[in-house]
Order: structure tokens, then sequence, then C-alpha cells
């Protein structure tokens, strides 16, 4: 699964926002802030993981998760291509707006 596919169901966009606001969290820790079993949790951050927008170490029986700060980028780039065209499209249609009303205004 790819990371727009990942983070488009809304519990594991949850999940994201709760790591990017708290960091590094236990699966445990993580799990304490969602009314889902635990089993259900554990498939969330394991597509996360698969499709690399979290980290997961683990440290003797516990495992950590934290943000991919690099999927994190590329996603923040692909969002600013986007806007980039839109911002260019707008720029457009703004001339285009721009010189109708100085040809209203000339007539």
């Amino acid at each position: 699964m790819d990371m727009f596919n990942a983070i488009a169901e809304p519990q594991r966009r949850k999940v994201v926002e709760l790591l990017a606001r708290k960091g590094r969290m236990s699966a445990t820790e993580i799990s304490r802030n969602f009314d889902v079993t635990p089993q259900a949790m554990s498939q969330h951050l394991k597509v996360l993981r698969e499709s690399e927008v979290v980290d997961m170490e683990r440290v003797a029986q516990k495992r950590f998760y934290s943000i991919n700060r690099d999927s994190m980028k590329e996603l923040e780039r692909w969002i600013m291509e986007l806007e980039k065209g839109w911002g260019q499209r707008l720029d457009r249609l703004d001339g285009i707006v721009q010189s109708e009303k100085r040809k209203r205004f000339i007539r």
C-alpha cells in the first residue's frame, strides 16, 4: 500500500497526527488514545510501517513508532508542486479577469 492510501483511513491519519504532536511513542501508548482493539491498532501500525509513513524500533519487547521524516518531506514536496501548479493557474486566470475588466472599462 502506498503512503496516500495508508493515510486515507481516518484512524491511521489520527495516529500520524498523534505522532507528529507527541513524537516517539510505544504501540501501547498509541493504543491508549484510540477506542480500538490492540489487534486493530497493530494492523493500522503495520500498514503505516509498510507504507513507510512511520518508522518502528524494537527495544526489548516494546515497539516504538515515530514519523518517517523522509516520507513526510516527500509528501510535502508533492503538495508544494500541486500548490505551485494551482498558483500558476490562478495567476493566469487573474490576468484574464483583469484583461476583461480593462476591455469593459475602455468601451
